[in-house]
This record gives C-alpha cells, sequence and structure tokens, in this order.
C-alpha cells in the first residue's frame, strides 16, 4: 500500500515539475514579444517623430524603422513635418481638397467683419502651414489649433477694420493677404509653435446678403464699368498720340527739307549770278545781249498759245501765234 503511494506521489512530481516550467517558458516568451512589439515603430516620409520617456522629451527622429524602450518606458508621436496643412475661416468646404466654395457652408461666426467706414462685410479665407519644429509644436502651446485659427481671426479682423468696404473688395485685397501673412508669422514666431505659413488667401468677400449686397453689386458693376472706360481711354491714347508724333515728325522732315533745298537753290542763284557779274565785267554788250536773249526765250517758251508780240513803239505788230512751240 505504501508503494502505491508513493509510485503516485512520484506521478504527480512529475506532472508538476513540466507544468511549472512551462508557465515559466511562457511568461519569458510573452514578455519578449511584448518587447519586441513595443521596442519598435515606424515614421513615414511625410513625418517626424518626437520620442518621448515617462512623458518628458527625448529625441527627434525622421523616417524608417526606428526603436525605442519598450512596455511604455518610451513612447513616439509622430507629427507630419513634410504636409501642408490647410485651415478654412468663414465657412466648411464639403470637396475632398477642402477650400472650395462649392457646396460649402457659411460661418458668419468668423466671416462677419466691421470695415473702416463702418460696413459691415462677411470674409472667407484660408491658412496654409507646415510643421518646421515638431517639439515646439508640441510642448510650446496647449492648442495649437485653436491657437492658429484665435490668431488668424485676430490679424484678419484688424486689418478688414482699417480699411474701407470698397478698398477691401477691389484694390487692397492684395495687400490684406500679404499683410496678414507676414503679421501672423511674426505672431507664431513669438510664441515658439515651429510652425512655417504658406500662404494666406482670401476666398470671398461680400457684404451681408440682402439689399446691401445688390447695392453693393450695382458699386461694383460700376467701377468695373469706369475702370473698362479708362482702359479703351488709354487704347485710344496709346494708338492716336504715336500718330500723331509720327505726322509731326513728318512736317518737320518736310519742312527742314524744303528749307534745304530753298537755301541751297538761293545759294545757287547767287553763284550763278556772281558768276554772270564777273562776266558782264568783262564784257557788258556781250553779255547783256545774251541775257537778253535767253529771257525772250524764256518767255516765248512759257507764253503758251495766246502769246502776242508788240513793239514798244508801236511802229510794228508782229501777229504770231503758237510762237512759243516752234522756237
Amino acid at each position: 500500500m505504501d508503494s502505491k503511494e508513493e509510485k503516485d506521489e512520484n506521478m504527480e512530481r512529475r506532472i508538476r515539475v513540466p507544468s511549472g516550467r512551462f508557465f515559466l517558458i511562457l511568461i519569458l516568451v510573452v514578455f519578449i514579444a511584448g518587447a519586441v512589439a513595443t521596442s519598435f515603430f515606424v515614421v513615414d516620409q511625410t513625418e517626424s517623430a518626437v520620442v518621448l520617456r515617462f512623458g518628458r522629451y527625448q529625441r527627434t527622429v525622421g523616417p524608417g524603422l526606428e526603436t525605442k524602450l519598450p512596455f511604455g518606458i518610451e513612447r513616439n508621436i509622430n507629427i507630419p513635418t513634410q504636409r501642408v496643412e490647410t485651415l478654412t475661416f468663414g465657412y466648411t468646404p464639403t470637396d475632398l481638397s477642402g477650400t472650395s466654395l462649392t457646396g460649402s457652408f457659411s460661418n458668419e461666426n468668423e466671416s462677419r467683419m466691421l470695415t473702416g467706414d463702418l460696413n459691415i462685410v462677411d470674409v472667407e479665407w484660408i491658412v496654409q502651414y507646415y510643421i518646421t519644429d515638431p517639439q515646439a509644436w508640441l510642448f510650446n502651446v496647449e492648442d495649437n489649433i485653436t491657437t492658429i485659427r484665435d490668431i488668424s481671426q485676430s490679424v484678419m479682423n484688424q486689418l478688414v477694420g482699417d480699411l474701407p468696404i470698397l478698398s477691401i473688395m477691389t484694390s487692397e485685397r492684395s495687400k490684406i493677404e500679404h499683410d496678414a501673412q507676414v503679421m501672423m508669422q511674426e505672431i507664431f514666431n513669438r510664441y515658439e509653435m515651429g510652425i512655417q505659413l504658406v500662404t494666406v488667401k482670401l476666398q470671398n468677400i461680400v457684404p451681408p446678403e440682402g439689399d446691401v449686397q445688390d447695392a453693393f453689386e450695382d458699386v461694383n458693376k460700376a467701377i468695373q464699368d469706369m475702370n473698362r472706360y479708362i482702359n479703351e481711354g488709354k487704347e485710344f491714347y496709346n494708338k492716336e498720340i504715336p500718330a500723331a508724333e509720327g505726322d509731326a515728325e513728318r512736317m518737320i522732315l518736310q519742312a527742314e527739307g524744303y528749307a534745304s533745298d530753298r537755301v541751297n537753290r538761293a545759294k545757287g542763284d547767287a553763284s550763278r549770278f556772281s558768276l554772270i557779274a564777273d562776266e558782264y565785267s568783262n564784257s557788258p554788250e556781250i553779255t547783256s545781249t545774251r541775257l537778253y536773249i535767253e529771257a525772250v526765250e524764256s518767255v516765248i517758251k512759257n507764253g503758251g498759245e495766246n502769246l502776242t508780240i508788240v513793239d514798244k513803239n508801236l511802229e510794228s505788230f508782229i501777229p504770231f501765234k503758237n510762237v512759243g512751240g516752234s522756237v
């Protein structure tokens, strides 16, 4: 009987010992698997990862397969540093791009503003940015998105409140976008938020719906007509002024040519007169006779068909016709 009990005890020992080792090995395997599973993490190409140890910043790592201390001793937070983020103001978009006004829902709490000339206007805009410093983005400001929205609204209200409504809707639009981006970036840098603005773009600027909007649409149409008339006037000016300047230049050149011709002819006549005077001083009778004959010849040639030659003493009458043609 005793031997049977001993055999049972030995059998129980053989069963218990392997069972204890099995659980120990199982715990070890689970521990190793958990350590491995919690020691590696992947960072996407568009991201950077901030590694925290017991909640305290340790390091920032780039894209790829990275390691950390297991079991929550270190944990990673992936931040999209290579992606441009877009925030809309004054409306909620419904398209895939997240910026289109088509089918969007307006938000008057953000869009409605008071202008410098005490008019009401609805302004809708977008702000695009990317994260440059993941550590600053995580730790320097408690609620980043709310802070960006509050700063953007404050700056836009300030700029719109300094200008009349017509300037906001027309000529000052680009300047508002530029000034808003500069002012927002200065505030973000002062708060050390770790972001860089890409653009601030006004999507839509309109007065509130109703009679006010109709009146401003009429004003805008009048402004467009005015600009069109100004452009047409400039076009006519640019067309006519060069033509008038060309005519004036041509007339000046013609006058200069005529003056040069008259001067040259006068000089030629003076030179010819000097030569004749020299010949006359040498042979007065011959020269005077030649000049007389040349004068008569010229008169006869230019006299035409009705030429009549009369003796100066009227002692004779020569009724020649067409003399000029026969000389």
